[in-house]
């Protein structure tokens, strides 16, 4: 039996935290800060650095279940300024700062009009029946503004996510990536009707 392609879209990790403003002033010492400047690291591995455990939760998570259709990347990182991202692509440091530059909020065209560009092209690549996760926030609507109107009925999110704090959100997906239990999903659409009402 063939299983449908599954896509995961991860969002991205705060940018203006202590972390990353110490790598940016070139303060860090730490691994990571050496290998930004050494000539990069993934995307997802900065995040994960730069991160609480949510983000390392989705990155691991993402990475057991992902089944992307050929020559496609399973895990995308919404990245602003730049769009859908794959999570092993690698970033420097003045990339991140590139990064960090663009606020998440959908109102602001350096933010929705890549991501918005790159969703179109993935919704055209994946088959029918295919499924793109969203393991991110629903409220605010900073990515379910510009996701919703590509991707409509065909996005979905963790139907747990619901209710949870990030912390909660990352330990939950910590724990079903290691034991290679998915979570159930549902339409993004009408997780987002179901908070609303």
């Amino acid at each position: 039996m063939n299983r449908p392609h599954r896509v995961y879209l991860l969002s991205p990790a705060d940018c203006g935290g202590r972390r990353v403003t110490a790598l940016l002033a070139g303060r860090s010492v730490a691994p990571m800060a050496v290998r930004l400047r050494d000539g990069g690291a993934p995307l997802g591995d900065v995040f994960a650095y730069v991160s609480t455990l949510y983000f390392r939760g989705k990155l691991a998570y993402a990475g057991r279940f992902a089944w992307p259709p050929a020559d496609a990347d399973g895990v995308l990182v919404i990245t602003p300024g730049a769009g859908l991202v794959p999570a092993h692509r690698a970033v420097t440091l003045a990339d991140l700062a590139t990064i960090a530059a663009v606020p998440v909020d959908a109102r602001d065209a350096r933010f929705s009009t890549p991501l918005a560009r790159d969703a179109t092209v993935l919704g055209r690549t994946m088959a029918e029946g295919g499924e793109i996760v969203l393991l991110g926030s629903l409220a605010p609507r900073k990515y379910l503004d510009v996701l919703l109107p590509v991707l409509a009925d065909r996005l979905l999110v963790p139907e747990a996510f619901v209710g949870l704090g990030e912390m909660q959100r990352g330990s939950l997906l910590l724990r079903r990536a290691a034991a290679g239990r998915p979570l159930a999903y549902v339409r993004a659409g009408a997780a987002l009707a179901g908070r609303s009402s």
